[in-house]
Formats: C-alpha cells, sequence, structure tokens
C-alpha cells in the first residue's frame, strides 16, 4: 500500500514546541520535494514550508519563518516540520505532500494540532 503518513500532532500550550514527521510507506522518500500545508477552521488551505528532495533548499511562508523549520534525515526516509513558539492561530489540520517530477504526487491524510491555553 502506497502512502504518506503525518504524525507528531496533538494539544500544545501557547509558547510550546510540537515537532510533526511525514513518512512514506511502500515508496521511498528521496529526491521527493516535500512540503507542508496546514487550514485552518474556517480558512483555506495554507502553504507553509517546502525542503527539496536533495535537503539542501527549503523555503517558508512569512507566518511561520523562524518558527517552524523544516528537514529531512540523512536517508531522506523521514521529512520534519519543527513548530517552536506556537500560537493559538496555529491550531489546524497539517498536512504533508510529496512531490517528484515525473511521478505521481502523494498527500497525508493530516494531522491535527491544537494550541490552547
Amino acid at each position: 500500500q502506497v502512502r504518506l503518513v503525518e504524525s507528531g500532532g496533538g494539544l500544545v500550550q501557547p509558547g510550546g514546541s510540537l515537532r510533526l514527521s511525514c513518512s512514506a510507506y511502500g515508496f521511498t522518500l528521496s529526491g521527493y520535494s516535500v512540503t507542508w500545508y496546514r487550514q485552518t477552521p474556517g480558512e483555506e488551505r495554507e502553504f507553509l514550508a517546502t525542503v527539496s528532495g536533495t535537503g539542501d533548499r527549503t523555503n517558508y511562508a512569512d507566518s511561520v519563518k523562524e518558527r517552524f523549520t523544516i528537514s529531512r534525515d540523512n536517508a531522506k526516509t523521514t521529512v520534519y516540520l519543527q513548530m517552536n513558539s506556537l500560537k493559538t492561530e496555529d491550531t489546524g489540520i497539517y498536512w504533508c505532500k510529496a512531490a517528484q517530477v515525473g511521478r505521481p504526487v502523494y498527500w497525508g491524510q493530516g494531522t491535527q494540532v491544537t494550541v490552547s491555553s
């Protein structure tokens, strides 16, 4: 079964941290760029961060720059989103997407992040 799975979501207080993981099953993430998105209740899906297939280039939305960090392990089997200094407005469902030229695009099913005092 080919799928992409997010994990690491949960409930955290404002100012706290969470690390999300994006893991591939049935295929290899190496060579795929991975992008994180989220959707806040009542709003459209929002781009957060992306990392290139080689791991040497990243890009961030202004709303999360200097708070969130996207990375991948040395084997490029898992991509992470480290989220620090979390705010209540960071609450939402977080998805990862894996893409490579000439290959199908894979989406995870999402993981819930709730920031609340």
